[in-house]
């Protein structure tokens, strides 16, 4: 992946051309990774235009200032995918941190219970050396991902371990993830969710909950989740997903989002459907966070491939842009209740991702392997972090 080495105090980055989202044409400066200055674009002899960007030098009042041409490109805070895999010794669950995050715009991941309490040090000590930084939720089974059933056998669900991990790495872990789903807890039902409700309030931590064929029922399943909780997967096509034969929410999901509980998506393998996702937009439900639930399998072969992709997806089905980098920015930041990654003003640390618009005929495919035509595509571009920018 192409980058410039980390600036030194003698260095400043300048993003020329770029377009904030509310159509405005800017510069913006940063010095020593943070936000000096936002100022309207000027054509200047200065500072050249380009067709593609490309990355200069140039001196100005004593100090190195690389540029960076953005013709074309929008720029928001970074993306946060609220739902990745990215313990990459896991499989089939599992990927390269910096492959799923910033080679593909995307600055902050959370991996979404990839390890419970056995090996989740692991993970968070090799984010330490990645350059896209890594939250993560605890896997409430000890063993995480090393098996698929993960909750099929209830001592795996030790709460004195979990409650160890979870306060050992505070700083990092957000969350407790439980898998409610038939292949994952077989004959243990709706207790590793019962577990998992007594171990969130136990922690004072909010639980995401992957949801998918039942057995469990789906409204049991909605019954047990409270205020902070996630739901992920919200858009699956399958039985027991959250929408009736018409098409109509259940009735326990509107009760659920009434007492604060979250939507996010995770598209995944098998969990994203075009179909619930018009459903779901006909019917009122807001859209709050999109993620991938990316990891090696869907990323190489489909049909997620990257946040671009999902994105995207979005967009042909009508959303505004605004909202659906609402998704990946302020309202992620918000639930991670990490409101300065959604940031972008002078003094600030600059956690940027920039893309683009392309005009471009591409199939676009759900986890169903229903197939649409898009002729825009989002595409990200470049990410800038810790002073430096990186191209995608």
């Amino acid at each position: 992946m192409p980058s410039i080495s980390s600036l030194s105090s003698t260095e400043s980055l300048l993003l020329q051309h770029v377009r904030l989202l509310d159509q405005r044409l800017v510069n913006i400066r940063l010095d020593d990774g943070i936000v000096t200055t936002i100022t309207p674009y000027q054509p200047s002899s200065e500072l050249p235009s380009h067709s593609s960007a490309a990355l200069e030098q140039h001196t100005a009042d004593g100090n190195n200032v690389h540029i960076v041409d953005c013709h074309g490109w929008y720029v928001s805070t970074g993306w946060i995918d609220l739902h990745v895999h990215a313990y990459a010794e896991l499989s089939p669950y599992g990927d390269d941190m910096d492959e799923i995050g910033i080679q593909h715009g995307v600055t902050t991941i959370v991996d979404a219970g990839s390890c419970g309490a056995d090996e989740i040090g692991i993970l968070l000590e090799k984010g330490q050396s990645a350059q896209t930084s890594l939250l993560a939720f605890l896997n409430i089974s000890k063993i995480g991902l090393r098996r698929t059933d993960e909750l099929s056998q209830l001592e795996w669900i030790d709460e004195e371990l979990a409650v160890q991990a979870a306060q050992r790495y505070s700083e990092q872990i957000i969350g407790l993830k439980a898998r409610i789903s038939s292949s994952v807890v077989k004959a243990s039902g709706l207790e590793p969710l019962r577990r998992a409700r007594q171990l969130s309030e136990r922690l004072q931590l909010p639980l995401m909950v992957h949801i998918g064929s039942g057995p469990p029922d789906i409204r049991d399943v909605l019954n047990l989740l409270a205020d902070g909780d996630v739901i992920t997967h919200y858009l699956n096509g399958k039985d027991n997903n959250l929408f009736d034969n018409a098409g109509q929410p259940l009735p326990e999901l509107l009760a659920a989002l009434a007492r604060g509980v979250h939507l996010d998506v995770g598209h995944g393998s098998a969990s994203f459907s075009f179909e619930v996702a018009e459903q779901a937009r006909a019917a009122g439900i807001a859209l709050q966070t999109i993620s991938t639930d990316i990891y090696r399998g869907n990323r190489l072969d489909g049909p997620v491939y990257n946040m671009s992709n999902v994105l995207s997806k979005f967009w042909l089905l009508g959303y505004e842009l605004e909202q659906i980098i609402d998704a990946v920015t302020k309202t992620a930041a918000q639930w991670l209740r990490r409101p300065e990654l959604a940031v972008l003003e002078v003094g600030h640390p600059a956690d940027l991702t920039l893309f683009s618009i392309e005009q471009a005929t591409t199939i676009l495919t759900d986890s169903n392997g229903q197939q649409r035509e898009s002729n825009q595509l989002i595409t990200a571009r470049g990410v800038v972090k810790d002073g430096t920018f990186f191209a995608c």
